[in-house]
């Protein structure tokens, strides 16, 4: 059963919302300034408590494929929550980049697997000569069902 609630309750409601987003504003750095450097291939972020920020767009979901000029064209939404680059459909939150979240975690995990893999170790190194030596890679076992 869902409760309905009156024009009193939701302006209550819509108070604390707003008293709560006042607190997170002040406590909370924002952007108020963004940048791409084509020099750099860097996303660099002027922050509303005096930190800069920068991360690499081609280590970030929804950037990576992007020209240069796509990459410039980038705004601030949500009053300094957000990045927004409207031609590539892509947005990424300012509290998300602080946390080093470069796209979802699925991409993510996508990514770390593909560095992963293309990782030259010593350690790995020898243990794909060993696995040479022996015939190749492990064939995996199949569970009993």
């Amino acid at each position: 059963m869902v409760k309905r609630l009156d024009e009193a309750e939701v302006a209550a409601q819509i108070a604390r919302a707003r008293s709560i987003g006042r607190a997170a504003d002040r406590s909370e750095p924002q952007a108020q300034g963004v940048r791409y450097d084509r020099r750099t291939g860097l996303v660099e972020l002027a922050l509303t408590n005096g930190c800069f920020f920068s991360f690499p767009a081609a280590r970030t979901e929804g950037l990576h494929t992007a020209s240069a000029a796509a990459l410039e064209r980038v705004e601030i939404v949500g009053n300094g929550y957000a990045l927004r680059w409207e031609a590539l459909d892509a947005d990424l939150t300012v509290p998300g980049l602080l946390a080093g979240r470069l796209g979802s975690r699925r991409w993510m995990a996508e990514e770390m697997g593909r560095a992963g893999g293309r990782s030259k170790s010593t350690a790995k190194v020898r243990a794909a000569r060993e696995n040479g030596r022996k015939g190749g890679r492990p064939r995996k076992e199949r569970a009993e069902a």
